[in-house]
């Protein structure tokens, strides 16, 4: 049985029950990275329904001093590691970092890496914007990597602390974009219902992400090990389910926790497990979508009843 999510964007559809998904040479896990490049201003604009800054009142110079090691620092720690196991890379991107700093631009350019919207600061949000707002935020994103990088965007995650609106897929659709990661709902690719056209949810991870594990923020009480062990762990349970129907497994990084001196080789170390194992498609978040929508979007809309809404939201 299946039928409408209460906010009509998504089918329900138990993973069990609907058509099987065959990655390239029949891998089992599509396996994606996203480091995470941003920049936090230091005195960033108020905003009425969130204060960008988890210490008050601003500048928040310690908060601002731990991301800015990231980009100063880890970043570069990080790019070793990765380059180390020939992993592509889809980051999630503040689109300003190309235009403060063009080291990392250029290093994330040599390497070909793909772009995912994450704004243009993670100091400001969608929330509250009207339709032209937020399809002007988007298209300003989408032209200021393009025109930095060369890159067009074929997907986004919020800004901040994930921030969307109710209509974030449609306009994302209207701009020519073809998936989202903001949903952690899934292990799979699956349809979201829009207006008009094809879009997806690219599984992303809000619990293999070192933020929500080894962050400074609220629950977060472990440390690299303890991310390294729970990689393991969530490779393993995908990988045994893989041989049924492919699944899809990514690692949220931030450079400002991960490549810190005492956790790199945490991260150096769950990767060399998993790529130690046939069967996984080292990817990107733009060729899982690619691959999903040409090869598996229609029979599981057709199963599902998904894909183009019948009316506005």
């Amino acid at each position: 049985m299946t039928w409408r999510s209460h906010s009509d964007r998504m089918t329900y559809s138990p993973i069990i029950d609907r058509p099987k998904i065959r990655w390239p040479n029949d891998a089992r896990v599509a396996f994606w990275i996203s480091p995470n490049v941003m920049f936090y201003e230091y005195k960033p604009p108020h905003h009425p329904q969130r204060d960008a800054w988890p210490r008050t009142p601003h500048p928040d110079v310690r908060s601002y001093g731990h991301q800015d090691y990231g980009n100063r620092v880890g970043f570069w720690r990080m790019v070793d590691i990765i380059d180390k196991h020939a992993m592509p890379c889809t980051t999630c991107l503040n689109a300003a970092v190309l235009q403060h700093f063009p080291d990392l631009r250029n290093a994330i350019v040599e390497r070909g890496w793909d772009i995912m919207s994450h704004g243009l600061y993670n100091t400001r949000f969608l929330w509250g914007m009207s339709a032209d707002e937020e399809r002007a935020f988007h298209k300003d994103v989408i032209d200021t990597v393009f025109d930095l990088t060369g890159k067009r965007i074929h997907g986004a995650l919020g800004p901040g602390p994930q921030s969307v609106t109710d209509r974030t897929p449609d306009i994302l659709a209207e701009l020519g974009l073809t998936f989202q990661a903001d949903w952690f709902h899934d292990d799979q690719p699956f349809p979201i219902n829009v207006r008009k056209g094809k879009f997806i949810s690219v599984p992303y991870s809000l619990e293999i992400s070192d933020s929500s594990v080894i962050g400074t923020g609220p629950g977060a009480a472990y440390e690299g090990d303890d991310f390294a062990e729970m990689i393991k762990r969530q490779f393993d349970t995908l990988y045994a389910e893989g041989a049924e129907s492919g699944r899809v497994m990514c690692i949220s990084l931030h450079a400002y926790l991960i490549a810190q001196p005492h956790r790199a080789r945490y991260l150096d170390e769950a990767l060399r497990y998993i790529l130690s194992h046939d069967g996984v498609w080292k990817t990107t978040a733009e060729e899982i979508a690619s691959w999903y929508l040409t090869h598996s979007y229609d029979a599981v809309a057709a199963h599902c009843g998904a894909g183009v809404l019948a009316q506005d939201i």
